[in-house]
């Protein structure tokens, strides 16, 4: 056995090191965006490494690209998050404006329809080969997964608000799915982390409303 498939035994089932320490990272990802900590990128970027290594060691090959697509967000937003903190200053959450959310939101349907269509046909769905119309409901379901996750990240690049709900819309998929194909442990993360982007959108959203009470007329 390679160090990429290094583990341990959890009530008869193999749990690799690589895939417990990326979800471990992914939560803490969540709790330093809570904070608006920089530390948010670098932390994300090893979590998604850590499993991009743990999907190609268990040949999810859907996953993998995931991780790739979040590690490449990761690295643009610590630049965003970087430039925005440049002399020390506080980083800057807005609301998204009317054209930026009309973009997220065609962008989540587009997106979700390419990549439906796109895991279908080249497999790279869990769900891909579940026949009917089950089938093409989970890997729908999987490409809204994929792509919200996209939109998700990004704008939280862009240090908007709107990303955590975007999460939320995210997860009200994700537990349930998760739930449904037995994926118990898989739920129980997504259960936590509906309710941490339930406490960091709280949070950016007052932050948001005080630094504007504060500065009425700046520009945001």
């Amino acid at each position: 056995m390679n160090w990429a498939e290094a583990g341990f035994e959890l009530f008869g089932v193999h749990v690799l090191w690589t895939d417990l320490v990326g979800n471990i990272a992914a939560l803490a990802t969540v709790l330093l965006a809570i904070r608006k900590s920089i530390w948010t990128w670098p932390v994300q970027l090893t979590g998604s490494v850590l499993l991009l290594i743990a999907s190609i060691s268990a040949h999810i090959t859907g996953n993998a690209l995931k991780q790739v697509m979040f590690g490449v967000l990761a690295v643009y937003g610590w630049w965003k998050w970087a430039r925005g903190t440049q002399g020390g200053q506080e980083l800057a959450v807005r609301p998204a404006t009317g054209r930026e959310r009309l973009g997220l939101v065609a962008a989540m349907i587009a997106g979700t329809a390419v990549v439906g269509v796109l895991f279908y046909l080249f497999k790279l769905s869990w769900a891909a080969n579940t026949p009917g119309i089950e089938g093409y409901a989970l890997v729908a379901a999987d490409a809204y997964i994929f792509v919200g996750s996209a939109v998700a990240t990004w704008a939280q690049g862009r240090a908007l608000v709107d990303f955590w709900i975007i999460w939320v819309a995210v997860d009200l998929v994700g537990v349930p799915l998760a739930f449904s194909s037995g994926l118990v442990v898989s739920g129980a993360v997504y259960g936590i982390f509906f309710v941490l982007v339930l406490i960091g959108f709280a949070n950016w959203l007052k932050e948001y409303r005080s630094r504007a009470l504060l500065v009425p007329k700046e520009a945001v």
